[in-house]
This record gives structure tokens, C-alpha cells and sequence, in this order.
């Protein structure tokens, strides 16, 4: 059953990462979608993380569909090495360090955002 509700979960990630990636398309940089992927999904993950630790977040089944198994489908940190490297390898060093630096502190930022969220709506 645990299997299933990760596969489940994954599957809306998945879903959801391709639909955002078809709004995203056209844009002038190609890396903008998936570090807005990666940005929301930190976000997201904590925010689940942090529900599910206060036990504000239904059972362990809840946790495993929206945390392991949806964020684990969104997220994209193995397209975000891809797309660093590529940027080496074109010469573009400059545009993946700004892209290295934006995904770490977007995803940073994004983190404490979410448990400041969590925080106030429990207070």
C-alpha cells in the first residue's frame, strides 16, 4: 500500500511539474522554470514536513503521497545539475554560478518562509 501512495503522489508531482513546465516554455532563459520548481518545491516539502512534525498534517499515509511521493515527482534538482553543467560546457560560467547562487537561496529563503507560515497559522 505504501508503494501505491508514493506512485499516487508522484504522479500529481509529475503532472504538475509538466504543466508548469508548458506555462514556463518560451521564456528567454530556460532554467527559469525549473528553478521556480525548485524554489516551490522547498517550499512545499517544508511546509509539509513542518504540518506533518506538529501533527497539524493527517497520518503517515498523508506524509508519503504529498512529501515523498508528490514533492519527490515536482522537484528537479537532477535537471538543475543537468542544466549547471551544460552551462559550463557551453562557457556561460558566470550564468550558472547566478543560477547555482539563485536555486540555493531561493530554496533557503523559501524554507523559513514556510515555517514562519506554519508557525503563524498554528499561533
Amino acid at each position: 500500500m505504501t508503494w501505491l501512495l508514493v506512485a499516487v503522489g508522484g504522479a500529481v508531482g509529475t503532472l504538475l511539474r509538466y504543466g508548469l513546465s508548458l506555462v514556463m516554455k518560451g521564456l528567454p532563459l530556460a532554467f527559469i522554470g525549473t528553478l521556480l520548481v525548485n524554489v516551490l518545491g522547498s517550499f512545499a516539502l517544508v511546509m509539509i514536513a513542518e504540518l506533518h512534525g506538529g501533527r497539524t498534517l493527517g497520518g503517515v499515509e498523508l506524509r508519503l503521497i504529498l512529501g515523498t511521493g508528490m514533492m519527490g515527482g515536482f522537484t528537479t534538482y537532477s535537471t538543475f545539475n543537468f542544466e549547471t553543467y551544460r552551462l559550463l560546457q557551453q562557457g556561460h560560467g558566470m550564468r550558472a554560478f547566478t543560477y547555482v547562487a539563485l536555486t540555493l537561496l531561493g530554496c533557503l529563503v523559501a524554507a523559513v518562509l514556510a515555517m514562519q507560515v506554519v508557525r503563524s497559522i498554528r499561533a
